[in-house]
């Protein structure tokens, strides 16, 4: 609402808001003129008037934004008491349960406390481990220099290619270990155990054989090498060694002890190896999936709640800035009207002396034209008089 400045007819400026150190924002929402009207008309009568006037001015102009911020906080306020009761619920709830379980091994609860290490299992452990390696080396080394040296053209050609196919053995050990990783019972853990040492002791047994056996050379000296050449062509006796392919039977067996000896003692070290660790490991705890949906939902209810608090914050500050707004714009109006009020009051006094005093000089002066011997002096003092105090409009 624009600001209505001006003076009264009365003779006297009236001062406007921007000139007496008007609240920033409020001086636009002063109607001087009707402060200054009913300062004439009504006198102290009219402060209520004043109040009640910009009271109803304000509203019109802000009464839809003030309505809408008070919904707004009633709004906010219910929706937070109402979250903040969803996350006491969901803390309740949360307290009653345990973040962290034990987990099931071999369909038990892990709860129980394990061994310390101790010497002798770190160095089993270690050694075990060893083992592992090395047969995992060599048994590669082996089986690809045997493949290189055997003059087949494609691993001649690309020796990356034998160094694969020998790496068939430390995955098949892997594959035997899997094995008794799927089994459920201790029984038949033990046996799988049991067969596949077996297995590997057996083929360890027939490998040393047979490298016996077809390497009986290496303790002979050079003259029993010499010596035991022939002339006389051995084909028959030869033949009756070989396979249907050329190869030594001999040599056969000793391909196949020595590989799955490597597979089978390299399995039984693994499996060693775990039940070492499943003795000394730390107790396993997963952490609880109730406790974790709980915890989930406490955390979207925090942040919502925060969300809301702020909206409620905001409602509530235009809210009060509004309210606050409308105080000072009534306060300030009523202390224009009191102002002007008392203005016109020191005015009119003003007036009524000044008259008064007008009004003694003329009785004065009448009564001295009775008096003709003081005629000349009188009229002196009457002009003077009256220069002296002009009669105010």
């Amino acid at each position: 609402m624009k600001l209505s400045r001006g003076s009264h007819n009365n003779g006297s400026a009236i001062t406007s808001p921007a000139q007496t150190g008007t609240p920033p924002g409020i001086g636009s929402s002063i109607d001087m003129d009707y402060i200054q009207t009913l300062a004439m008309t009504q006198g102290e009568d009219g402060a209520k008037a004043v109040e009640n006037y910009h009271q109803a001015m304000f509203l019109h102009e802000h009464g839809l934004e003030l309505e809408r911020f008070k919904q707004e906080e009633h709004i906010h306020k219910d929706r937070l008491l109402h979250l903040e009761q969803q996350l006491e619920g969901t803390r309740n709830r949360l307290s009653e349960v345990e973040r962290l379980e034990p987990i099931e091994n071999d369909g038990e609860l892990d709860d129980q406390p394990t061994t310390p290490w101790n010497i002798w299992d770190r160095v089993m452990f270690a050694l075990g481990a060893l083992g592992i390696l090395s047969m995992v080396v060599f048994g590669i080394m082996n089986i690809s220099f045997n493949l290189l040296e055997s003059g087949i053209v494609t691993f001649m050609e690309h020796p990356i290619r034998a160094y694969f196919w020998a790496a068939l053995l430390p995955v098949g050990a892997l594959a035997v270990k899997v094995g008794w990783d799927l089994l459920e019972n201790d029984r038949s853990r033990a046996n799988y155990v049991w067969a596949t040492l077996g297995i590997g002791i057996l083929s360890l047994l027939v490998w040393i054989g047979a490298y016996a056996l077809v390497y009986p050379s290496l303790s002979k000296t050079t003259e029993e090498q010499i010596g035991s050449l022939t002339v006389f062509d051995s084909g028959a006796t030869a033949a009756s060694d070989t396979t249907v392919t050329g190869v030594k039977t001999l040599d056969m067996i000793n391909v196949i002890a020595q590989a799955i000896s490597e597979i089978c003692l390299s399995a039984v070290l693994g499996i060693y190896l775990t039940m070492i660790y499943q003795r000394h490991r730390p107790v396993r705890l997963a952490i609880n999936p109730t406790f974790f949906q709980f915890d989930q939902e406490r955390a979207s209810l925090e942040k919502t709640i925060a969300t809301e608090r702020m909206s409620l914050a905001n409602a509530q500050g235009q809210l009060n800035h509004l309210e606050n707004k409308l105080k000072v714009i009534t306060a300030y109006a009523k202390a224009l009207f009191e102002k002007e009020a008392i203005r016109r009051e020191e005015n009119d006094h003003q007036k009524h002396l000044t008259l008064s005093r007008i009004e003694n000089e003329l009785r004065s002066h009448l009564h001295e034209l009775d008096n003709p011997t003081s005629n000349n002096g009188t009229s002196t003092n009457i002009e003077s008089t009256t220069q002296l105090n002009p009669p105010t409009r």
